[in-house]
């Protein structure tokens, strides 16, 4: 009889406030921010500082373990873009926390999404160096913009969204015509890669940041109703060049200011209402400019002009001169002079008399990214949300004289990677360590319950009562924990170097820890009294100890309390009695020291991970090897027994979980999730689920299901998927044509070949040669019908009981919008002719005409000039023409009508309720009622004057 195991899936994930990979970014409400961690999406409420909202990847799909790398979120609406590093993109409803839907077209990691003022148009950049404009009502990609020679940055829309500038590594910024797409400027004059720009809500200035030391700006020129070309900043910059500029010059050069700090340029960004620059640098520090509106900035250029004359004429009324050279220079100072009147009445503004440094905001740590938040509130020039990369999130208000932090969000996650974690007796609380913190978790809701300051913690246990947890710390002391009130009740010095590991007495009136100093201490606790305190508290106190000649890596007590296995520096385990101490076994045969080691409930075997990437199973009885098996791709950094079963589980430095069956020696299942280093693992006492921490500050839980599984099937799965990964990769990679360099400003196809476009393809092929089959047998039928010597015609069962043509159209029904062309685009030439002939059937389904249309489009212009020399679709593409233009227009009428006619209706609604104008009303009432009083004054003394008369 095959054997069955049950299955362990993701159920949750916690600890991540903010990952580096992405940015963070306001909703366009202000009230919420959004912060990447890891593959999900965070929805952090600001006032309270909780998250509310989690945007998370179903676990089936690709994108389950893949990092989120740039957040965008729509200015009018809940939608949210979010860009995933396989390349794809999510449109997310915030409020909902649902997917909508799913665009792929872009080969590498997504690095910059836009969405443009009305929100119906996206646009994305990548690490594959190109741009996609999205169609996001219609939910697809609408083209794909070449060039850029490197991995595209950033992006921004100007001249009302019909333009698009991007900006990449290779060092140029490109101006695209989004109505020919066509790149129409490309601008040079950077000496490094662009990181960043943005353009101010005005769309007067385009900033650059580089990893240059200065910050550039650009004029943006704009097309009037007329179609003639006018500068933003003709009112404010002199006329310094040609009066014929360039018709394809969006951008001019406005000049630069030097920044404060030596690094490079992250991000530029500016607020909202535009007053604000700030400028992100690689490091802790945020330069904040103001923005000097059009008058100031003259005011301040006309004081800069007066200042530089006024320190001239100080210079000539101090240097001596002659008489003759005084005479001689009464003309060249009238003129000057003149020169200086027409300065001062009209000076030139420059870059410095519009942007000037306001604050310099630091932070204790590395920023990872900025985001002003859209609101401005009352008593403040600006908010300012900064993401830092040891997972912490801090809010500034930005003021006329200082920017003060208002809020931090840092309880809910480590500073830095997971060490350890450990599991309480009945598995309601979770304690983990880091290198400054000890934190105690649900581990069913992922909440964090207590936080306590600790040394660098390098194990942990928490005590049968659950009152009380041990952290054994890198500093050589046991830190005694109450995890009631929170405390660190204290810190005992227990070795003269780091305490590696820490193992419970199946008694349960002890432990034992090993360190790096050669020692193995047994300890005992109890609960005394100290003098002076109410309370009862827990002590240790070291009862025996057992010395080593090398470094104790890890500890472990087999459950009988016989044997004590200790896992040395030189590579071997040493098995002694606990009692005596006496030598019992060595077990030898790893090729680095080992990291991590269990035994089993019933003590017949213990398992080794080590550095040499193996795990060994051992029989405890002779210490004979039963199986060495090759397990990670990297160093083993975690293993446990299953309780009561000879399932283990290993974690490694490979991000990857595995779940083995000792008695077999068999790869059971591998579980993904982590973004980095799995450092430790800890098991329920019931084996329902498991618990890992990693270097990605992330604490996972995995739930066994009640769904079976066999060893053949997963096998079986493993080859298919690595099948399908060459055939992806080595296919692509290896044997296709090597993709030429761009030409400038080229334009390509959104979509990307993908499995399910390559399945659909497929689908729709073979329902077309079943429905041709079926057409002819009811053709035949229809003969011998009219011959009488029908008999009754069967229906192929394979088609459900629908016509033809139904049976075909119903192919497209799982065909997401965005993958419909490159479905079409794999058809042959022949299939394609036969799609188009059942084009003619589908438009009696009126809520089909869109996708009808859409099927006929890319159908002409991909076989158009197979189509003009082939003579049997002629009579196919007559009907197309005649039937599709009606049947468009009518719909476009009615759309049109119902257009109208709800414009009618607001218009009525408006007239007959004041509640949304009725301040507006009552401002007007009283405005009346001034004017009328004013008039009968008026009238009033003019009377008088007059009887007096």
């Amino acid at each position: 009889m095959v054997k069955a195991y049950l299955r362990y899936e993701p159920a949750a994930s916690f600890g991540v406030i903010a990952s580096v990979e992405s940015n963070i970014a306001y909703d366009s409400s202000g009230k919420h921010l959004l912060s990447p961690a890891l593959e999900k999406v965070g929805v952090w409420h600001v006032r309270p500082g909780i998250c509310t909202k989690t945007l998370t990847p179903s676990p089936d799909s690709r994108v389950s373990s893949l990092a989120v790398t740039s957040i965008a979120p729509a200015p009018s609406s809940s939608q949210v873009a979010v860009g995933y590093a396989d390349g794809s993109i999510r449109i997310w409803d915030s409020d909902a926390g649902t997917c909508e839907t799913t665009l792929s077209g872009h080969k590498g990691a997504v690095t910059a999404l836009l969405y443009n003022k009305a929100a119906s148009v996206l646009a994305s950049g990548s690490k594959d160096n190109d741009i996609i404009l999205w169609d996001v009502v219609g939910e697809t990609g609408m083209f794909r913009l070449r060039g850029h020679r490197d991995q595209v940055t950033d992006v921004v829309f100007v001249g009302s969204g019909k333009k698009l500038v991007s900006s990449s590594k290779d060092k140029f910024l490109r101006v695209w015509d989004l109505d020919s797409e066509y790149c129409i400027q490309i601008v040079g004059g950077h000496h490094s890669e662009i990181w960043s720009i943005d353009v101010d809500p005005e769309e007067r200035y385009l900033v650059t940041g580089s990893a240059d030391k200065v910050l550039r700006f650009y004029s943006i020129k704009h097309e009037s109703v007329d179609g003639q070309s006018v500068n933003a900043d003709s009112a404010v910059v002199g006329d310094g060049g040609s009066s014929v500029q360039n018709k394809w010059e969006v951008l001019r050069q406005f000049g630069e200011i030097q920044r404060q700090s030596k690094e490079r340029v992250a991000t530029v960004q500016f607020s909202k209402a535009g007053k604000l620059l700030a400028c992100q640098v690689a490091g802790k520090t945020v330069e904040i400019y103001r923005v000097l509106d059009e008058a100031e900035a003259k005011k301040k250029a006309r004081r800069r002009v007066h200042r530089r004359k006024e320190k001239k004429h100080a210079k000539e009324a101090l240097g001596g001169t002659e008489n003759g050279e005084v005479n001689k220079g009464v003309k060249g100072d009238i003129t000057s002079e003149t020169q200086g009147l027409i300065e001062t009445s009209n000076p030139a503004v420059t870059v410095p008399d519009v942007f000037k440094l306001l604050h310099t905001l630091r932070a204790s740590k590395k920023i990872c990214s900025i985001s002003f938040c859209p609101v401005t509130p009352k008593n403040s020039l600006a908010s300012l949300a900064l993401s830092l990369n040891n997972n912490l999130l801090e809010f500034y208000s930005i003021e006329s004289s200082e920017a003060t932090k208002t809020l931090a969000i840092e309880l809910q996650g480590h500073r830095s990677d997971v060490r350890s974690v450990t599991l309480s007796s009945d598995n309601s609380l979770l304690m983990s360590t880091s290198h400054n913190a000890v934190k105690i978790w649900n581990p069913s809701t992922g909440s964090c319950l207590r936080t306590i300051d600790s040394g660098y913690g390098l194990c942990s246990l928490i005590l049968p009562s659950n009152k009380y947890g041990l952290v054994g710390t890198k500093d050589g002391t046991i830190e005694i924990i109450d995890i009631g009130s929170g405390t660190r009740l204290e810190a005992v010095e227990a070795h003269g170097a780091s305490v590696r590991s820490i193992a419970l007495l199946p008694d349960k009136n002890g432990f034992v820890t090993g360190s790096a100093d050669h020692d193995v201490k047994f300890w005992e606790y109890q609960l005394k009294q100290s003098p002076g305190q109410a309370t009862k508290q827990l002590s240790v106190s070291n009862v025996s100890t057992m010395k080593m000649n090398d470094d104790v890596l890890v500890v472990a007590i087999s459950p009988d309390s016989k044997y004590i296995a200790v896992a040395l520096l030189d590579s071997t385990v040493k098995v002694h009695f606990a009692d005596t101490f006496k030598f019992f076994l060595s077990l030898y045969g790893h090729k680095l020291p080992v990291l991590c080691m269990d035994i089993s409930s019933d003590g017949d075997l213990i398992v080794t991970g080590s550095a040499d990437k193996n795990l060994k199973i051992w029989g405890l009885d002779f210490g004979d090897c039963h199986k060495s098996i090759f397990a990670h791709a990297d160093s083993v950094m975690a293993v446990q027994f299953v309780p009561k079963t000879h399932y283990v589980f290993s974690v490694g430095k490979d991000r990857l979980i595995k779940y083995w069956d000792a008695d077999k020696f068999e790869l059971l299942l591998t579980l993904e999730g982590h973004h980095a280093d799995v450092w430790c693992l800890a098991i329920s006492n019931r084996g329902d689920f498991v618990v890992t921490g990693s270097h990605d500050r992330s604490i996972r839980r995995w739930d066994r299901t009640e769904e079976q599984f066999f060893i053949e099937e997963e096998k079986e799965k493993r080859l298919e998927e690595m099948f399908e990964a060459d055939l992806d990769n080595g296919f692509e990679n290896k044997y296709a044509p090597k993709e030429e360099v761009p030409e400038e400003g080229a334009v390509a196809l959104a979509g990307k070949k993908t499995q399910e476009t390559l399945t659909a393809s497929d689908l729709i092929i073979e329902r077309l040669d079943i429905a041709e089959a079926e057409k002819k047998r009811i053709a035949e039928h229809e003969e011998e019908k009219n011959n009488k010597n029908a008999a009754a015609f069967q229906a192929n069962p394979l088609m459900n009981g629908l016509s033809p043509s139904d049976y075909v159209l119903s192919a497209f029904s799982d065909i997401h919008s965005n993958d419909l062309e490159q479905t079409l685009l794999a058809l042959p030439f022949s299939d394609a002719l036969k799609l188009l002939s059942y084009l003619k059937d589908w438009t009696s389904y009126s809520d089909k005409v869109e996708l009808i249309c859409r099927i006929g489009t890319l159908l002409l212009q991909t076989h158009y000039n197979q189509l003009l020399t082939t003579p049997a679709a002629r009579p196919i593409l007559t009907a197309f023409s005649d039937i599709f233009y009606e049947h468009v227009k009518g719909w476009k009428d009615i759309f049109g009508f119902n257009l109208a006619a709800m414009d009618h209706i607001q218009q009525i609604l408006a007239t007959r309720s004041d509640a949304i104008f009725r301040d507006a009303r009552s401002k007007l009432l009283e405005i009346h009622a001034k004017q009328s009083k004013h008039v009968a004054e008026s009238y009033d003394t003019g009377e008088g004057k007059r009887r007096k008369k």
